[in-house]
């Protein structure tokens, strides 16, 4: 076989390595999902997401993060955003209501998945030469004790070389609160000779984010008044003391109350009902 080994060999990795991603037509939506296998964009043409004015009970949180949003779509500086809490609290539901109310300023919103959070920089490269602002989204975000993928979440936090891109602010849902264990944090204390700079990588990602917004477990009160604004916002009309009676014991059987159990009593009504939602 004629021809140098080295460059059969580089050709042949150039051949197998994926090549950089093509931009998408970026008017084809306003929200796009991140595709590592092979590296794509692809657009949602309908999100799956709740009105602003239906959640209920978050209203500090919601104010902090359309106003950080707002920002950062006039081209103001803004933070990137963890929230945090209780789970079926609206975080999720919460950045897409905000993207949704600001949709019409052009500000595109990007979906990545937890499982390619090791990707994130070749996503960077495509969004920073774009003529868009981007809210990249990331729901569930935790690591697991074994999981280094948090290193390359650093480069969207501002913490590469060339930091995050000027168009993209980065907002997380997670559970936690310091998105990893507990007992990682722990054990790594436990044995390193500097238990304090064993863990201050890890726990610094969290800080990184400069709005934490914290979710609670809503009382029943709360969970009410949600059932009732769904109510009101489809035109089911229900006697309020049956309404009451069925969504206390809907509730009783998933054993919590949240805004994603009364979202999915209020499903069950309107079907049983006939009002298609």
């Amino acid at each position: 076989m004629s021809g140098d080994p080295l460059e059969r060999i580089a050709a042949a990795l150039e051949r197998l390595a994926p090549g950089p991603a093509a931009a998408p037509d970026w008017d084809a939506a306003s929200a796009f999902v991140w595709d590592a296998h092979p590296d794509a964009l692809h657009p949602v043409p309908e999100v799956s997401r709740v009105p602003l004015g239906l959640l209920v009970g978050i209203d500090r949180q919601r104010d902090t993060l359309l106003a950080n949003t707002r920002r950062f779509a006039e081209g103001l500086p803004a933070n990137n955003a963890l929230l945090w809490g209780a789970r079926g609290m609206g975080k999720s539901s919460l950045v897409k209501a905000v993207h949704a109310e600001l949709e019409a300023t052009g500000l595109k919103l990007v979906e990545l998945q937890r499982e390619d959070i090791g990707t994130v920089g070749r996503l960077l490269a495509l969004l920073r030469g774009a003529p868009h602002r981007f809210v990249l989204y990331c729901d569930d975000l935790s690591f697991s004790h074994d999981d280094a993928a948090y290193k390359s979440l650093k480069a969207v936090l501002d913490g590469g070389a060339t930091g995050r891109p000027a168009n993209v602010v980065f907002y997380a849902t997670s559970n936690r609160r310091h998105l990893m264990p507990r007992d990682m944090i722990e054990n790594e204390r436990g044995s390193a000779i500097n238990p304090a700079e064993a863990v201050e990588e890890k726990v610094s990602l969290s800080d990184r984010f400069g709005l934490w917004l914290g979710f609670h477990a809503c009382d029943q009160d709360g969970y009410l008044a949600m059932i009732r604004g769904y109510c009101a916002a489809h035109g089911l009309d229900v006697d309020d003391a049956a309404l009451r009676a069925e969504a206390i014991e809907w509730q009783a059987t998933r054993g919590a109350r949240s805004g994603r159990v009364a979202w999915q009593f209020f499903t069950d009504l309107a079907g049983r009902h006939g009002v298609r939602i």
